[in-house]
Order: C-alpha cells, then sequence, then structure tokens
C-alpha cells in the first residue's frame, strides 16, 4: 500500500462557500445542475440483456439531476454498471465486497453528497410554483445594534 502523498480523493471535499473553492471555481468551476432533472429518455441500455430492477433503477437514476452531466460525459456504461452492481447488492445473500463497490459508485457518479461535492456539482434551486404576491411592499430591513451602538456616555470628573 503506498504511503504519504496526495492521492485523488484525499482531503476534505471542495466546499462552494470557501474562499479557497472559490479561486478553484475561476479554474474549473462549480456545475449547477437543473433541480427537475434529465428531461430526456433514458438512453438504451448498454450490458447484456436486463432484468426488470435494473430497467427500473436505469429509468430512475436517468431522471435525477446527476444524469444531465452523465449524457454530456457519455458515462452511460459507467451508470449500467452501477445498476447493475444495486440490484445484485439489494439481495439477501449478496456479499460484502458488492455492497462496498456500490459506495464508491455513489461518490463516482455523484449521487452522494461527498460526491457531489467532488465532483463539483451543485443542484439548482427547485423552482416552486407560488401564488403571485400582492403588490410589492417597500418594507425596511431591520437594522441591527452596532458596536457604536453600544457605547455609552460616562461623564468625566468626580471621583473616577
Amino acid at each position: 500500500m503506498p504511503r504519504g502523498g496526495a492521492r485523488a480523493v484525499s482531503g476534505p471535499p471542495p466546499d462552494p462557500r470557501s474562499l479557497r473553492s472559490a479561486k478553484a471555481m475561476d479554474k474549473g468551476g462549480w456545475r449547477t445542475l437543473p433541480a427537475e432533472g434529465r428531461q430526456a429518455e433514458p438512453p438504451e441500455w448498454p450490458l447484456t440483456t436486463p432484468s426488470d430492477r435494473e430497467l427500473d433503477l436505469w429509468d430512475e437514476l436517468w431522471a435525477k439531476p446527476q444524469a444531465v452531466a452523465w449524457a454530456d460525459m457519455g458515462q452511460e456504461l459507467e451508470v449500467a454498471l452501477f445498476v447493475r452492481t444495486l440490484a445484485e447488492a439489494e439481495l439477501p445473500d449478496s456479499r460484502v465486497d458488492v455492497k462496498k463497490m456500490i459506495r464508491s459508485y455513489l461518490d463516482s457518479l455523484g449521487l452522494s453528497v461527498a460526491g457531489m461535492n467532488r465532483n463539483r456539482w451543485k443542484i439548482a434551486p427547485a423552482l416552486e410554483e407560488a401564488e403571485p404576491a400582492g403588490p410589492a411592499v417597500n418594507v425596511e430591513p431591520v437594522r441591527r445594534p452596532s458596536a457604536r451602538d453600544r457605547f455609552k456616555v460616562v461623564p468625566s470628573g468626580e471621583g473616577a
């Protein structure tokens, strides 16, 4: 086992709110995925004949926001291998190493929070259909007291 040195997934995942990650945004940037997910039909299944469970998972995964990025990068085979492994891991007598592979697929495909951060993906806020508001009311924001407001004038002089 190698020792020391940086590895591809060593250290904490990038944080879109940190200043250091903000510098990295200029170079690579964070990709915002649509909250409504991928709207197109799922691609054709690339492996041998799928089970019904695999087809259900396939359709479900290709509707997720991450599927937009998978389609752009041509990751149909990776997603299919994840689906096949996940279907195997769901079986009651599945091996532990298969379940460990699922964890790694979740990260690499951006299906976990850590995987989303490592891929520098974020999901756009969902657009909710709100009822139209009435006329805009100009409300002034509440002003918090500043340090200057907390100063108190103390009279000088007698018996200080």
